[in-house]
């Protein structure tokens, strides 16, 4: 899959010289310095180092991520649940969090990731297509659309896993949120081009138009919900990238004018 690297947009007249996209950039500040606190960053000396941060990274994903189960039923999983859980990490069973609240934990999920591909790779898209659907909405309505995407992928696939073993699984990541983000910028700026490293072609540097690299994208996330195995949640993609479109449709009643 081509990696985008460059939204040639801003340079079109899309984004006026001189605006920065400050929310953004906030959202590239908060998601790293919340990794690097956490325990997954391997950073931090208060979470220890192998085996004992391993565990504890599996216990604050616990305490802070988003799980299907808890966000239907409003209220954490107890000690009977949890012993019926997947326990994805051997020897660290998971333990109840008491005073943990299910609708919080939605939108602090979306600052968690799990290793630094899912951090960078993640941030890697919102740099790119994160700014010019900043400036389209403006910083206020962006912020509160990046948040209840975030939020509105999440519970869909809760609605869509309910019944599931995944249910129990915890759910951390942007992906949903920046998912949006790139849904919202193909309604709005499909035929914008973007720089992309193609790694079939070596990495070379090729341009082509967002709505070729997100539609691909697209398919692919669509295709891998029903072909992957559990590990990466497909379907918050695939919710988070539509809610994003048909929110962006609503803003506009024909596709964008590109100037050259």
């Amino acid at each position: 899959m081509a990696i985008p690297v460059l939204d040639h947009t801003g340079a079109l007249g899309g984004r006026p010289a001189g605006r920065r996209p400050a929310v953004t950039y906030a959202l590239i500040a908060l998601n790293t310095a919340v990794f690097l606190l956490g325990p997954a960053a391997g950073l931090n000396p208060l979470y220890g180092t192998g085996q004992t941060r391993i565990c504890a990274e599996q216990r604050y994903e616990q305490r802070w991520g988003a799980v299907p189960a808890e966000l239907l039923a409003g209220r954490p999983l107890d000690a009977e649940q949890l012993a019926e859980a997947p326990d994805p990490v051997p020897g660290c069973p998971a333990a109840p969090t008491p005073g943990k609240h299910p609708a919080l934990s939605v939108l602090s999920a979306l600052f968690l990731h799990a290793g630094w591909l899912h951090l960078l790779g993640n941030l890697l898209f919102l740099q790119v297509f994160g700014a010019t659907v900043e400036e389209r909405l403006g910083r206020a309505r962006f912020a509160l659309f990046y948040l209840a995407a975030g939020s509105l992928a999440t519970y869909g696939y809760a609605l869509a896993e309910a019944h599931s073993a995944d249910s129990t699984r915890v759910l951390i990541g942007a992906s949903g949120a920046i998912a949006a983000v790139l849904g919202a910028y193909l309604r709005l700026h499909p035929r914008a081009r973007v720089t992309t490293l193609v790694p079939l072609l070596l990495f070379l540097p090729l341009r082509f138009p967002a709505w070729l690299v997100l539609g691909l994208w697209f398919a692919l996330q669509w295709w891998s919900v029903h072909a992957a195995g559990p590990g990466v949640a497909y379907l918050v993609h695939v919710i988070g990238f539509s809610a994003g479109f048909l929110y962006a449709c609503t803003l506009v009643t024909r596709p964008p004018r590109r100037s050259d």
